[in-house]
């Protein structure tokens, strides 16, 4: 496998989307919660660093980088928000950084190479399945990210300068969620 594959560049296009929902925002807003089970930008990107350590790093027994440590030292529920004393700085290379190990092991192993998944109960996976899953967990945290953004303050889009929403203008964005709570009414109304 390498990492000009279409499977990989959707991995890498999820990464970088996962990054720029952090652009702009100040240390508050990266942070807070926004859901009830306390969902936040920096936490995603916390969390999607250490997934791919543990799955790229830990799964096929390659080296880590001993920076990274701290990303492993979690408890059970604390592993999807940033602390007070994390930097957005230190997140954000440390995800970079996860990154690049994560290239190296496509790189350096067959596509077939075969690791161990643990908490998965499996004996054995090769490293496209792992390619699969990880793309599919960095899209979805890349949407959960999405969403919060939104919440935050209005920012939609899959990169920077592309809204592939295609409802740029707040007044338009205004009329469609109206349009869309009439129908919304109508049905429960039924």
């Amino acid at each position: 496998m390498d990492t000009n594959d279409d499977l990989y560049s959707y991995l890498q296009g999820a990464r970088e989307t996962l990054l720029w929902k952090l652009d702009g925002l100040d240390e508050y807003d990266v942070r807070r919660p926004m859901t009830p089970t306390g969902t936040n930008l920096l936490g995603l990107v916390e969390h999607s660093a250490r997934s791919h350590l543990m799955y790229f790093c830990d799964v096929f027994d390659r080296p880590q980088d001993p920076s990274l440590r701290w990303l492993s030292d979690v408890t059970p529920g604390s592993d999807m928000w940033a602390k007070h004393d994390e930097s957005t700085g230190a997140i954000v290379a440390a995800y970079r950084r996860s990154w690049q190990l994560a290239d190296e092991t496509v790189m350096e192993l067959p596509r077939a190479a075969c690791g161990r998944v643990p908490w998965w109960g499996d004996d054995r996976v090769t490293i496209e399945r792992v390619v699969v899953h990880l793309t599919g967990e960095t899209q979805r945290h890349a949407g959960h990210a999405d969403i919060v953004r939104e919440l935050i303050d209005g920012s939609t889009g899959l990169l920077n300068g592309f809204d592939n929403l295609r409802v740029g203008d707040p007044a338009a964005r205004a009329r469609l969620h109206d349009e869309i709570e009439r129908a919304a009414q109508t049905a429960a109304n039924r």
